[in-house]
């Protein structure tokens, strides 16, 4: 793709159910900063659908913990947040040596992106492009496990089995746990969940009863359960299975959507202990030993252990996104990972 160094190609939302690609002016390079030439982007779907569906809450920032993404929530409104690229001009002040790097960047769908240099992250030459667009996906997965923390033996149990899910039960089946439970309503996820060894895939609507038969009659439930669906109607379910003293992790950012939760008979009387994860920051009490540079490098080796890659069913032309949102609005079972390629 030639670039005319003045436009880009950029993905804009432009309401409810409509996606659009507009040319744009591009910025002119700045002190410090990189223009990179986009080869892929990821659709996160999960939060990307709300911003299709118009479920973003309306008196927050896109994404606070990104720059790019530092904008009101309001139509039009470009989103995203894993691009990969290859460095193509440099300001004065960025070494030359920089270009013909390929680089991850979080920022929106579009073709040619302009970044300061100091938040692009250099993919290392033993991972493959497309490998590294599923950074932003194995930092969540990795800063779940850590907030999870399993221990030897426990049960654990996985409510959703999208991108973030999948990624959650292939770490969290590393560790040597009693059983490690996936739920899922789409057949494909399962299959995959379902491939890990130590995992049981279940459909949430016709095994529910089976999960709670086995937790209950070889244990007091479920150590810990991990809430990954998008749908806050499963917080329900995730305290149906918990045992005593049990620990529930909200990873899901569920927009505007609410849903009504039993706060009584059991997670009261059983002492449930219920909170939420969040990726754009270390958790507190590991902020002391953590930041994100030592987290960034357990991640690039779970990407070379775990090969996420084989995960993306759709590669779609970049002019073609409105068709993929349409797909992933009416057939998400028919997607696991969708990406856009420049």
């Amino acid at each position: 793709m030639s670039n005319p160094r003045h436009e880009r190609q950029s993905l804009f939302f432009t309401g409810k159910h409509e996606v659009a690609i507009h040319t744009e002016q591009m910025p002119a390079l700045g002190a410090g900063q990189v223009l990179i030439e986009t080869l892929y982007s990821a659709i996160s779907a999960g939060t990307e659908m709300l911003v299709y569906r118009g479920q973003l809450p309306s008196e927050v920032a896109v994404d606070a913990g990104i720059e790019a993404l530092e904008i009101p929530n309001a139509y039009p409104m470009k989103y995203g947040y894993a691009c990969v690229g290859r460095i193509i001009q440099c300001d004065d002040q960025v070494e030359s040596s920089f270009i013909g790097k390929t680089v991850f960047v979080f920022h929106p769908h579009a073709s040619y992106i302009v970044a300061n240099i100091d938040d692009c992250l250099l993919v290392p030459e033993d991972i493959a492009p497309e490998t590294a667009l599923f950074l932003p996906n194995m930092e969540t997965a990795v800063n779940l496990v850590q907030d999870v923390r399993p221990i030897f033996g426990e049960r654990g149990v996985i409510l959703g089995q999208g991108i973030v899910g999948l990624l959650v039960s292939a770490l969290i089946n590393e560790f040597p746990l009693s059983s490690l439970f996936a739920l899922d309503h789409y057949q494909k996820r399962r299959d995959i969940a379902g491939s890990f060894s130590g995992v049981t895939a279940l459909n949430p609507e016709l095994d529910l009863q089976e999960l709670q038969a086995d937790l209950f009659a070889n244990g007091d439930g479920a150590d810990f359960v991990i809430e990954l669906s998008g749908s806050p109607e499963a917080m329900n379910t995730a305290v149906d299975v918990c045992g005593y003293g049990a620990r529930i992790i909200i990873g899901s950012w569920y927009g505007t959507k609410t849903a009504a939760i039993d706060l009584g008979g059991k997670v009261h009387r059983n002492r449930l202990t219920i909170y939420s994860s969040q990726v754009s920051t270390i958790a507190p009490e590991l902020s002391g030993r953590w930041d994100k540079q030592r987290r960034f490098s357990v991640v690039w080796d779970a990407l070379r252990k775990q090969r996420p890659e084989q995960l993306i069913s759709h590669r779609i032309p970049f002019d073609q996104a409105k068709d993929i949102y349409q797909t992933l609005d009416s057939k998400p079972h028919d997607v696991v990972q969708a990406i856009l390629v420049y």
